[in-house]
């Protein structure tokens, strides 16, 4: 079973838990509310509403789904991306991960719908997510969101445009991420630093990675771009705090674990966990692991550490 396809098992109990009568909040032109069930008197559980907004993407409109605790105010903001390989996913394979922030952290999470391979190669996804960015920066205080503070996260090659656009935000100088955690982020088109996958027992194999990105790189240039292959960039300073987390069953948690360390050494503050017994498709819903990246982001916000 090719394992970018799965979804993750507790989507819908997550779903269940948390889903509640959505407040009232400031209109935003195109936006479309999602959930509107209550929430059981019984449990002390955060009710999260749930809505979309469209916006203009780099080469196509995109959609965010946004995650937010009901009546906060003032949350951080957590920009999410799904996996797929950058050709397939969608907004529901970053469903559990985006409810369990917006619960757990708390923040308004931003879960964006950005463009696909091989219809929308390099550098479509990276910039939808600059985009969407920009976005936060204007429009989140009216979904009760607060610009100051913006983090990203996302899954195999959401885990790639996450940490993108910390380089993205950097250059330009318009976004400044607070944190960035990275969960079995692919980072290496040239597949040189790929585990054994029947040693490890991989559900993805190198083929796989390889299709992927040669349909989301179709240049070859364009494989050692800084944007498109992160663990080659020698310009590594100036990222935001990263946490990466890999897992044992996975061909990419060698080359996740090499791109920690050149981060400590460029001076990166990098916080990285390998969970054993646990597969590539597990570990973007892993509550272990998510409950990690609530810590180190909480971390991140009390140190002040905005670089």
């Amino acid at each position: 079973m090719d394992a970018f396809k799965r979804s993750t098992p507790w989507t819908i109990a997550a779903q269940a838990e948390t889903d509640a009568a959505p407040e009232v909040v400031p209109a935003e032109p195109g936006a479309r509310r999602l959930s509107a069930a209550p929430a059981p008197k019984a449990r002390a559980v955060p009710a999260i509403d749930v809505s979309e907004v469209t916006i203009a993407g780099h080469a196509q409109d995109i959609v965010l789904r946004l995650y937010r605790p009901q009546g906060a105010s003032n949350l951080p903001v957590l920009l999410y991306f799904h996996g797929g390989g950058f050709v397939r996913g969608a907004l529901d394979d970053g469903e559990a991960a985006s409810r369990f922030f917006a619960k757990h952290l708390p923040a308004l999470v931003v879960s964006v719908g950005y463009s696909l391979a091989p219809q929308f190669p390099f550098p479509t996804a990276p910039e939808d997510a600059h985009r969407a960015a920009l976005w936060v920066l204007t429009r989140a205080r009216a979904f009760g969101g607060s610009a100051k503070r913006i983090v990203a996260a996302g899954h195999d090659a959401g885990g790639q445009i996450a940490n993108v656009l910390a380089f993205i935000g950097r250059d330009r100088g318009d976004v400044k991420l607070a944190a960035q955690a990275l969960f079995a982020p692919m980072l290496d088109p040239s597949l040189t630093r790929l585990g054994d996958e029947a040693r490890l027992a991989s559900d993805i194999s190198a083929s796989e990675c390889a299709a992927c990105y040669r349909a989301y790189l179709p240049e070859a240039a364009q494989r050692m771009h800084p944007y498109a292959a992160p663990l080659e960039c020698t310009r590594l300073a100036g990222l935001p705090p990263t946490f990466i987390v890999t897992a044992q069953n996975d061909v990419l948690h060698i080359e996740a674990e090499k791109y920690a360390a050149r981060l400590i050494e460029a001076g990166v503050r990098t916080h990285v966990m390998r969970y054993p017994s646990v597969s590539h498709a597990q570990i973007g819903a892993h509550q272990d692991a998510l409950a990690e990246a609530v810590r180190f982001f909480r971390c991140c916000f009390e140190a002040g550490t905005h670089s």
